[in-house]
């Protein structure tokens, strides 16, 4: 594998680690583990933390060293504000404009995080989580929409920052609430679409508690 395939493997893969909370805030991100966990070079995971502290998913440590980026009450309370502006924004828009291939890809999501959490498989969970909230923003068929939300790097807050353990009901919830946003969308209900979503959003904000 070609460096800079190497490079990009582990940027992906801690990137979506990172967001997806399968490392947790204030973690160090040793260079030598993730490079044999991910079968790439040091100085491919070296190349991917450079980029990650370019975009501040991890930070330097006092004595050197990349840690996972810990978030404060208000980065948490202003990075969610974002997050339903924009994602309400794309459900407008892709009412309109989703299509048969968008819906059966997002049913095949919805399919896959369901299998994951019966399977107890809550990692793959989350990144199936991830995935349903970036293809609706796909689906909105605006790029400049998209890149800016892929660019903004937004945690799943609701799956698992917070202090209590994660219980199986929140997943079996999270389920619900995504049908039920495809649901809306199927029949190109804005309004219930938008309805859903603020409520998808509103008990993730009842979970959350920053270190």
């Amino acid at each position: 594998m070609k460096s800079e395939s190497m490079a990009l493997k582990a940027y992906t893969e801690l990137r979506r680690k990172v967001l997806t909370i399968q490392v947790s805030p204030a973690m160090r991100l040793k260079e030598d583990f993730w490079a044999k966990k991910l079968g790439v070079s040091r100085m491919a995971v070296r190349e991917a933390l450079t980029r990650l502290l370019g975009e501040r998913l991890v930070m330097l440590g006092v004595k050197g060293g990349y840690f996972v980026t810990s978030l404060t009450n208000e980065d948490i309370a202003q990075i969610r504000d974002l997050r339903e502006i924009l994602e309400l924004g794309a459900l407008t828009l892709a009412c309109k404009k989703i299509t048969k291939e968008q819906i059966a890809k997002l049913e095949k999501i919805c399919a896959s995080f369901s299998s994951m959490v019966e399977q107890g498989f809550l990692a793959g969970a989350s990144e199936a989580d991830l995935k349903f909230h970036e293809t609706l923003m796909e689906c909105s068929g605006n790029e400049k929409l998209l890149q800016t939300y892929l660019s903004s790097h937004i945690p799943l807050f609701h799956q698992q920052l917070t202090k209590n353990t994660h219980t199986d009901n929140d997943y079996e919830l999270t389920d619900k609430e995504h049908r039920s946003i495809l649901e809306a969308l199927k029949n190109r209900n804005a309004a219930l679409a938008m309805q859903n979503m603020r409520a998808h959003f509103a008990r993730g904000a009842t979970l959350i508690k920053a270190d």
